[in-house]
């Protein structure tokens, strides 16, 4: 592999942190092992990155703009119309539940290993938390409802419950489970809002 095929040494370091982070817990895994996964030396690693709090947040960044594409990706494709909206984005979720070796949402993860809401990490979760409220705004705004602040918080909580079930649960039935969990707190079917 020539020097201009190469990947960056930055893309490499974030490529080992996101496999070993994933996997075995943001705590778990030290600086060195990611040095070690990414086959390059701590100063190396500390041109890139001050610390290793550095490298979760950026972590968390890739992981969130993961999620983004997905739930823009359905929003988009959705063009206003909440069912079919509500379709892609559980989808989405059965996607994501049924990929081979999920662990459950990065975030709420992260979260549980870092308690301090005023961290570096907790700070990205809650970044990543407030664009997805800011998503689901987004999805219940052509139903004109009442108490959408309320509706919101309810599906924040389908999302991480559909998350955390499907680490824990029968990954396949997440997404019908998180469909009809959403319709619920909305209060209509596909057909109310086409």
């Amino acid at each position: 592999m020539g020097p201009s095929t190469r990947t960056p040494m930055r893309e490499r370091l974030l490529e080992a942190a996101t496999d070993l982070f994933y996997l075995q817990g943001l705590r778990a895994v030290s600086v060195d092992k990611v040095i070690d996964a990414a086959g390059t030396t701590k100063v190396t690693f500390y041109r890139h990155f001050k610390s290793k709090d550095d490298l979760i947040v950026a972590y968390l960044e890739g992981r969130a703009a993961l999620e983004r594409a997905g739930i823009g990706a359905a929003l988009a494709r959705g063009n206003g119309d909440v069912g079919a909206t509500l379709e892609l984005m559980a989808e989405q979720v059965g996607l994501a539940a049924c990929m081979s070796g999920f662990r459950g949402c990065p975030f709420i993860n992260a979260a549980a290993e870092y308690p301090d809401p005023a961290s570096p990490v907790r700070r990205a979760v809650a970044a990543h938390r407030q664009w997805c409220r800011a998503a689901f705004e987004q999805l219940v705004a052509p139903l004109g409802r009442k108490g959408s602040d309320e509706v919101v918080d309810s599906l924040m909580l389908l999302r991480d419950g559909a998350m955390v079930s499907g680490y824990l649960d029968e990954p396949a039935a997440v997404a019908g489970a998180f469909l009809r969990g959403v319709r619920a707190v909305i209060g209509t079917t596909v057909a109310e809002t086409r």
